[in-house]
């Protein structure tokens, strides 16, 4: 197996004993994307805003590994509130207007730092 990891001064940090991504082969995983703003730390604070910018720093990930949303095969979208369920589709069809991947969302008790939304991501190469 020949594992590569995958790290990105254009995404947030990993919090804990994790990495932003890795690449296997053909594909690329990313970890789950807090919507944190890379060179500030900040956090927009609604989950519109919060999807655009957790797809932002999956893309950097993906983008870090030679991959980008448009080969993206699944999402996977974790939020804290079903209300913002429209939200949150409104911020992800930005970024996927036709063509998009296969994507699950959950709503979650609690999300890590409090965020409304969290993505990670599966990628072709």
């Amino acid at each position: 197996m020949n594992k590569e990891i995958i790290s990105t001064e254009h995404a947030p940090a990993a919090i804990g004993p994790y990495v932003q991504g890795i690449k296997l082969e053909d594909l690329v995983f990313t970890s789950g994307q807090l919507p944190l703003d890379p060179e500030t730390g900040e956090m927009p604070e609604t989950a519109y805003d919060q999807t655009i910018m957790s797809l932002k720093n999956v893309e950097a990930v993906l983008k870090a590994a030679g991959s980008d949303l448009s080969k993206a095969i699944r999402l996977g979208v974790f939020i804290k509130n079903m209300d913002d369920f429209a939200d949150v589709n409104k911020a992800y069809a930005t970024f996927f207007p036709e063509n998009a991947p296969c994507r699950t969302t959950v709503e979650v008790a609690r999300l890590p730092k409090d965020a409304l939304v969290e993505i990670d991501a599966i990628a072709h190469r």
